[in-house]
């Protein structure tokens, strides 16, 4: 089973299980669609059982109808046949031959509508039977007639065997039709007691239906309120909220100036003072300078002692090695601080980018670097990103500078930058198979002055501290995907169009 319909049977088994308005609402609109459609089927079953009906009916009246039809050309026959004999005038047997004629087509189509029913198959074969014996005996007598032999032909109607035949066949025809009546009378009453179960079933699905349409709709208007009170206090909430936020971001902007002026100051009022360390450094070795010469000359005219040797010409100049180091390094600290303190007073100017060609600027202007380590830079196609420019040149920048830096010269190294548009984000991934990072110091890379893995390469801990400020001071955010020795993916999200009182430009 796919996660989509796992998901879905689960969110439903827990929308059945939790007892809410909603729940009965569906249940209830559930349970009017169930008696719509056993009333429907109700109906369907009535309608099918009327039709069969009504078609028993229609031939239930076509059997009788042809019974009288076989009967009416029998006694046709016999009209013809008698006249004839009575009068000797041959019209008469134009009527009689007409009615002979037609008559087993008549019988054949009589015993098709008989045929299969167990009361009426019967019944009438014996009907056929008797009219072939009438037919035969009228054919007879008009023979005899013909021939001459009247006297014969009338002795045979006189002796009532043609009577006797019709009789019979009209006391076979009336049972018949008693029958058919029977059944006529039978379908009737069961087509109205299937029309006045379909019409109380309609009418009961209806009447249901209705009740449940009635408190369904009490339910929707009780939760449709419900849904418009808690929309109201959600709207009075988040006016509340709104305004927390708003007087929560002026302090985090006040306190974020404030953190800005201060990191300003601290780092301008200790640059005073490293300035003079740096200027006394200076004057030291030019003193040692002095002092070395007058040891020198000291040393072509008397022994001078070991000690003053070693302080002049080891100690001294040790001491101010450290001294210069580390007055180098602060200075660099310093200028990271201004650096970032100058780029959160920044106001930011969106615009749109064309990150394909922007990125491959920055891939361009390494390609010393790339050279020299044997690697290469692949920039796929990448959407573009309304945002700042100089901020996002300064991300990609330290991101692919990183990238060279760390590259592991034991494999041709290889970066790619690619992205897509995630509606309404962007997304960029900086991917590397260079060092890698270990899991531990996924987070701490992000930190001021904080490294991780050997450090063999120059640098103050401050470029990635740098790039997650800027990032999300675009609205966005940045995260690490590495694994030791394997390299690394840096993961940029930015919103498709910079806002600026979302982005942190204050």
């Amino acid at each position: 089973m796919s996660l989509a319909w796992r998901d879905t049977l689960l969110a439903l088994g827990h929308f059945l299980r939790t007892p809410t308005l909603g729940r009965r609402v569906a249940g209830l609109l559930t349970l009017a669609i169930v008696l719509l459609l056993a009333s429907n089927l109700a109906t369907f079953v009535m309608i099918q059982r009327t039709a069969r009906f009504n078609q028993e009916v229609i031939d239930t009246q076509l059997l009788r109808r042809q019974t009288r039809t076989v009967l009416i050309r029998l006694v046709d026959a016999e009209t013809g046949q008698r006249g004839y004999l009575l009068t000797g005038n041959a019209d008469y047997l134009q009527v009689h031959g007409d009615a002979a004629r037609d008559m087993p087509e008549l019988l054949d189509e009589l015993s098709t509508r008989a045929e299969g029913d167990p009361d009426i198959q019967p019944r009438v074969e014996h009907l056929r039977e008797l009219a072939e014996a009438k037919l035969a005996e009228l054919d007879r007598t008009v023979a005899m007639a013909r021939t001459g032999r009247l006297g014969p032909a009338l002795s045979v109607v006189r002796s009532n065997e043609g009577k006797a035949a019709m009789d019979a066949f009209r006391a076979e025809a009336a049972n018949i039709d008693e029958i058919m009546e029977t059944r006529l009378e039978f379908r009737r009453r069961q087509s109205e007691w299937a029309s006045a179960v379909t019409v109380a079933a309609n009418t009961i699905g209806a009447l249901l239906i209705l009740a449940l349409a009635g408190v369904s709709a009490w339910l929707i208007r009780r939760y449709v309120m419900e849904i418009q009170a808690a929309r109201d206090a959600v709207s009075r909430m988040n006016a509340s909220l709104e305004g927390q936020v708003r007087e929560r971001t002026a302090d985090l902007t006040r306190a974020n100036e404030e953190i800005q002026r201060f990191a300003y100051i601290v780092s301008h009022d200790l640059r005073a003072p490293l300035v003079n360390v740096m200027g006394y450094t200076s004057e030291l070795e030019q003193a040692n300078t002095t002092i070395e010469k007058a040891l020198v000359a000291a040393e072509s005219k008397r022994k001078v002692e070991a000690d003053v040797v070693t302080a002049v010409r080891e100690d001294m100049p040790e001491a101010i090695g450290f001294i210069r180091a580390s007055t180098e390094k602060m200075d660099r600290l310093i200028n990271a601080i201004l650096k970032l303190s100058r780029e959160g007073r920044r106001s930011l100017v969106p615009e749109l980018l064309d990150m394909s060609k922007m990125v491959q600027g920055i891939a361009d202007s390494v390609n010393h670097q790339t050279a020299e380590a044997g690697a290469e830079i692949v920039v796929e196609p990448l959407p573009r990103l309304e945002s700042d420019r100089l901020s996002i040149e300064q991300i990609f920048g330290n991101l692919i500078d990183n990238a060279v830096k760390y590259l592991d010269h034991d494999r041709p190294g290889r970066i790619v930058v690619s992205g897509h548009d995630d509606g309404a984000w962007v997304v960029f991934r900086v991917s590397d198979n260079g060092r890698g990072i270990t899991a531990r110091d996924h987070e701490r890379i992000f930190e001021l002055f904080r490294r991780s893995g050997r450090q063999d390469r120059k640098g103050e801990g401050l470029g990635l501290a740098f790039v997650r400020n800027s990032v999300r001071r675009l609205g966005g955010d940045i995260t690490v995907e590495s694994e030791l020795g394997k390299g690394s993916t840096f993961v940029l999200k930015f919103p498709t169009r910079l806002i600026l009182s979302e982005a942190g430009d204050y």
